[in-house]
């Protein structure tokens, strides 16, 4: 799989997964739980733009969003143990952010 072909992969996903939330505006008082799971080092260009988009829907962090962040530092063996403890919050949605984030995601649910 190319790099753009992952990226396009990402982007569909991510529209995917934040379409339901911008449907309509957000119920009172509901907070929002999102799980962001990334293998790289740093994810801060990615999460800054993600929460811009989120802003401009509508969902703030602290006041009805909340951005649970798990960052396996570039262990692809650390991505099972920090994913199971996003769903184990439990998370309303799961982030996979970057290429290699995609490819374990798609592999544990292609099986």
């Amino acid at each position: 799989m190319t790099r753009r072909t992952v990226g396009l992969l990402v982007t569909l996903i991510l529209g995917l997964l934040v379409a339901p939330l911008g449907a309509k505006a957000p119920p009172a008082g509901k907070v929002y739980r999102i799980g962001w799971l990334y293998f790289g080092v740093a994810s801060g260009d990615m999460l800054d733009g993600f929460r811009q988009g989120l802003r401009e829907l509508g969902y703030v962090e602290g006041q009805n969003l909340t951005i649970e962040q798990r960052n396996a530092g570039g262990q692809y063996e650390r991505l099972s143990d920090l994913a199971a403890d996003l769903v184990r919050l439990p998370v309303d949605v799961l982030v996979a952010a970057g290429a290699a984030t995609v490819r374990f995601v798609w592999g544990v649910f292609a099986d």
